[in-house]
């Protein structure tokens, strides 16, 4: 047997083993990277988070980035070389936080790397009827892992992709083995660039939970706030929102878009929602006199409105139609009070933090890795039926430090 089966096969079998996820989203804010020990697998999954950080990226990793961000012209030798430096960039992250976290790297069994998401291509976005759906993340897993010395699991949204799914959103594996409930009816809300959720009705039946994409989280709130105010990363307690006025015109031709009336599940980008988006809709509903915190407040209510709607039709396509669920919020847009007070108005649901059931809203995407990874190595499939877009598979690519 090959020495690097012969250390998976080792792997599988230890009642414990520490993971780290990492996760970098839409926002390009920095890497979350999620130190775990996680024990058992499927339903059986126990997970404790050990050390947590977000270290942010610096203007000049950003800059990089955008060059190729939801682009469809880039210089492609940009994109080759990006691949190849963001997975040193982020291996060199990783040894950094481990050593300041006084441990040592063959201490950790895996790492679960997301990778940075460059172009997002469903099928409802690109409308190329010859093409599948597609979707790209660099940050090469092989860099990673000889870099730290450490197995590394990469690269998850491909077999989602080659399974008949759109690459995203993932949560729902590891949101079904972490938080689904025999007493509540939960959705699992994460508000990050983009917004998604989980419904996990307390039946447990796989087959009745789903996830789909909203539309915008936080993405086009960001990134208005980055061209007016280039200091400011984003809205901090909604500050400059909450100094502005909702226009009914803007923030009608900005939900007037054919993705907000397509079934679930969906998955979606900033190759859509972006400042172009923005600023079609101004011309549409001729606002260009607007303030900056006018327009500011009208994206704020934009996201919790889609996000809202959403969340109502799929409480809605239950058996029993009930609103007797639990709204469990995670990701940066849990920090808007603006957007969360939005949501509490338009939902007739109770609002927690994941928090609240034991892991870190802020934590939560790379802790979800994390167990991917836990379960491309130890566990086994749940069937989650054939009608609901979610394929019942393991995910992940295996790189090994040698």
């Amino acid at each position: 047997m090959h020495k690097n089966i012969k250390s998976l096969y080792e792997l599988a079998q230890k009642p414990t083993r520490t993971i780290i996820g990492l996760m970098s989203g839409t926002s390009l804010d920095g890497l979350d990277i999620a130190l775990c020990n996680i024990s058992g697998s499927g339903k059986k999954t126990v997970v404790s988070l050990e050390q947590f950080t977000t270290v942010p990226y610096s203007e000049a990793i950003k800059a990089e980035i955008r060059k190729v961000f939801a682009k469809k012209n880039i210089d492609f030798q940009h994109l080759a070389l990006l691949n190849e430096w963001i997975g040193n960039l982020h291996a060199d992250l990783i040894l950094d936080c481990l050593n300041e976290w006084n441990c040592k790297a063959t201490e950790v069994d895996l790492i679960a790397s997301h990778g940075q998401t460059v172009m997002h291509a469903p099928k409802i976005l690109h409308q190329q009827a010859q093409f599948p759906n597609a979707t790209l993340q660099i940050g090469d897993g092989d860099h990673i892992a000889v870099r730290t010395g450490i197995i590394t699991v990469s690269d998850f949204r491909q077999k989602h992709l080659a399974a008949g799914g759109e690459g995203a959103p993932l949560a729902i594996y590891g949101d079904y083995f972490l938080f689904g409930s025999e007493t509540e009816n939960r959705i699992m809300l994460n508000l990050g660039g983009i917004g998604n959720f989980t419904f996990l009705p307390k039946n447990q039946n796989p087959e009745g939970v789903f996830v789909t994409d909203t539309g915008t989280g936080n993405t086009l709130i960001d990134a208005f706030v980055q061209w007016h105010f280039p200091e400011k990363c984003y809205d901090k307690d909604a500050e400059i929102a909450r100094k502005g006025t909702v226009h009914p015109d803007l923030l009608q031709a900005l939900k007037n878009n054919p993705f907000f009336e397509a079934p679930f599940p969906k998955s979606t980008g900033p190759e859509l929602f972006n400042l172009e988006y923005v600023q079609k809709a101004i011309t549409e509903s001729q606002t260009e006199q607007l303030s900056t915190e006018d327009v500011l407040a009208t994206l704020t209510r934009f996201s919790a409105e889609t996000v809202a709607e959403a969340l109502v039709v799929a409480i809605q396509q239950t058996e029993t139609a009930t609103t007797d669920f639990t709204v469990y919020v995670s990701g940066g847009g849990m920090h808007n009070p603006l957007l969360m007070d939005n949501l509490k108005e338009l939902v007739p649901c109770s609002f927690k933090n994941t928090d609240e059931i034991g892991i870190s809203g802020d934590a939560k995407e790379a802790i979800l890795f994390a167990v991917l990874a836990n379960e491309t190595v130890s566990g086994g499939t749940t069937n989650f039926g054939i009608n609901n877009g979610i394929p019942s598979v393991t995910m992940g690519k295996i790189s090994f430090p040698d």
